[in-house]
């Protein structure tokens, strides 16, 4: 009787740290970093729901204009933190 040995369906490729086993793990970002990775996901968010209403897909396009606020709504929490983000000039 034979044994097959199945294959993931997604093999992981790069340094993904969850993904596979061993890796050197992830060194955690600035503050600042992180405050400018948010706003950069809620611009993101924002154009791709302008492309969603371009294409007239309303249900999509709401959802990633509500999705956008969270992302800066972060940001701004972030920013409020005395003791993790210093205060910009």
């Amino acid at each position: 009787m034979f044994i097959a040995i199945a294959r993931p369906a997604v093999e992981p490729t790069g340094p993904d740290a969850v993904a596979v086993p061993g890796s050197p793990a992830v060194a955690p970002i600035t503050p600042r970093a992180l405050h400018a990775r948010l706003l950069d996901n809620a611009a993101a968010r924002r154009m791709r729901a302008q492309e969603r209403r371009l294409a007239h897909r309303e249900d999509d396009a709401l959802y990633w204009f509500a999705a956008a606020p969270l992302a800066i709504r972060k940001a701004g929490e972030l920013r409020r933190e005395n003791r993790s983000f210093a205060p910009l000039p």
